[in-house]
C-alpha cells in the first residue's frame, strides 16, 4: 500500500525517540516493569497557578472561539517582554511573535516558510531527531557539522564557516541542547555569529526550548548580539521549563517579514493554537516563576545522581551535561560484545538489549546524528533513576 502514499511520507523516518517510547508503553500494557529514560518529557506536574489560570478561563467562558492565527495579543506582549528583559533582545515585539501548537509546530513554520528545493541548512550535531525530517520535508538538504565527546559535543564556528556553501539558507542549533545537555557560551555564539555576518542571506534558528533547564547560571541568546536580531529566528515554549508538554504551546520570535511568513503558513494549516492553553501559558510566563526554579535544582540534583551512578558503569564515557535533562554518553566500548542471542553491533543493537533484558528504555544516539552514543533522560524520580542505573549495569556486565 505504500505505492498509494506519497514519496514525502514514504522516505520520511520515523521520530527516534517516539518510537522507543512506543515500543516502552506496549511493553508495559502487558506486564513488564518498564523504566521509560526514552521521552524528553519532565516527570513534574504542571505548576499549580498555571492550572488554575486554565480553569479560570474556561470559567470565564470567553476562550471557546477560534483565537488569532498568531496567538493572543496579550500572550505576544508577555513573551515579548519576557524576551527584552530576561533574554536582552532589545527590538522584541508582540508583531515579532507568532505562538503555535509547540515549538516543533514552530520549527515546521519556519522551514516550510523559508527552504527552497536544493537550500542547504546547517545542522550543529548532534541534534534533535525532528530538524533533519523537517528540512527534508520542506525540500531542504540538511549539512551536519559534528560536536564530539572530547568538545562537549559543540560543533564551532570554524566547522560552520567551512560547511557554508552558496546554497546554504540557515544554521540550526540547540542550547541547551537535546540530546547533549550542552550550552553554548557567549562568546562560541558570539563566534557563531561573525560568521554568519559574512552573509546577508543566511539565517540562525535558535532552539531554546531548554532555556529555564541551565545549570552555568545564565542563559545567553544569539538574537540579543548586536546585528543579529534581523537574522535570528529565536525558537521557544513551554513544555520543558513549565512542565507543559501536553499542553502544546511554543513560539518564535523572528524579524517581521518571517513571522508574517509563519502566520500565513500556520493560518492555512492549523489557525491558532487552543485558547485554554495559551491562558495558562500566560500565567506561565507572566507569574510566579519559583516552581520553575525549584524544577531546575531538582533536575541538577538528578544530573549529580546520574553522573555519579554512570562513572561507575565500566565502558561508559560521558561528558558533564550543562542543562536539559540528558546525558549522551558513548557506549562504543560495548559494540562487538554478545549476551545470549544479543548482538551489539552498535547503538541500535545496545538500546534494544537493554530494553529487554534491563527493561529500560533508551533511544539510539544515531537518530540524532551521533552513531556511537545514546540519550538517557534524567527526568525521572530518584528511585527509578537507582534502579534503571542499577539494572542497566547489571545488563552491560554481561556482555562479553
Amino acid at each position: 500500500m505504500n505505492s498509494i502514499l506519497s514519496d514525502r511520507i514514504n522516505q520520511m523516518e520515523e521520530s527516534a525517540t517516539l518510537a522507543m517510547a512506543k515500543k516502552a508503553r506496549e511493553l508495559k500494557s502487558q506486564g513488564v516493569d518498564i523504566i521509560s529514560l526514552s521521552l524528553g518529557e519532565p516527570d513534574f506536574k504542571t505548576p499549580k497557578h498555571i492550572q488554575d489560570a486554565a480553569k479560570a478561563a474556561i470559567d470565564e467562558g470567553k476562550y471557546f472561539a477560534y483565537p488569532p492565527v498568531a496567538g493572543y495579543q496579550d500572550l505576544r506582549e508577555a513573551i515579548a517582554k519576557k524576551l527584552r528583559d530576561d533574554n536582552n533582545i532589545a527590538d522584541a515585539k508582540a508583531e515579532n511573535i507568532v505562538v503555535s501548537t509547540g515549538a516543533k509546530h514552530s520549527i515546521a513554520n519556519i522551514f516550510m516558510c523559508m527552504i527552497n528545493e536544493g537550500d542547504e541548512v546547517v545542522i550543529f550535531s548532534p541534534y534533535w531527531v525532528s530538524y533533519a525530517e523537517i528540512i527534508k520535508m520542506a525540500g531542504g538538504v540538511p549539512v551536519l557539522i559534528e560536536g564530539t565527546l572530547e568538545n562537549n559535543f559543540k560543533a564551532t564556528a570554524q566547522q560552520l564557516e567551512d560547511a557554508m556553501t552558496s546554497k546554504t539558507k540557515a544554521v540550526i542549533y540547540s542550547s541547551p541542547c537535546n540530546p547533549t545537555g550542552s550550552v553554548f557560551s557567549k562568546d562560541e555564539l558570539e563566534a557563531v555569529a561573525a560568521v554568519v555576518k559574512k552573509r546577508d542571506d543566511v539565517y540562525v534558528i535558535a532552539d531554546e526550548i531548554y532555556e529555564l533547564i541551565n545549570f552555568t547560571g545564565k542563559h545567553f541568546s544569539i538574537a540579543s548580539i548586536p546585528g543579529m536580531f534581523d537574522r535570528t529566528i529565536t525558537v521557544n515554549g513551554f513544555s520543558k521549563g513549565y512542565a507543559m508538554t501536553g499542553w502544546r504551546v511554543g513560539y518564535i520570535c523572528a524579524p517581521l517579514f518571517i513571522a508574517k511568513a509563519c502566520e500565513k503558513m500556520q493560518g492555512q494549516f492549523t489557525s491558532g493554537g487552543t485558547g485554554i492553553a495559551q491562558r495558562a501559558a500566560l500565567a506561565a510566563i507572566a507569574g510566579d516563576q519559583t516552581p520553575s526554579k525549584e524544577m531546575e535544582k531538582a533536575y541538577l540534583s538528578r544530573r549529580e545522581l546520574v553522573l555519579a551512578l554512570l562513572q561507575d558503569i565500566p565502558g561508559i564515557k560521558t561528558h558533564i551535561p550543562e542543562g536539559a535533562f540528558y546525558f549522551f554518553p558513548d557506549v562504543t566500548a560495548f559494540f562487538g560484545k554478545s549476551s545470549g542471542s544479543h548482538k551489539i553491533n552498535n547503538a541500535d543493537d545496545l538500546c534494544i538489549y537493554l530494553l529487554e533484558d534491563a527493561n529500560v528504555s533508551l533511544v539510539t544516539g544515531a537518530a540524532f546524528g551521533a552513531p556511537d552514543c545514546v540519550r538517557l533522560s534524567y527526568a525521572a524520580s530518584d528511585e527509578e533513576l537507582k534502579e534503571a542505573l542499577k539494572r542497566i549495569k547489571e545488563s552491560l556486565g554481561k556482555l562479553g
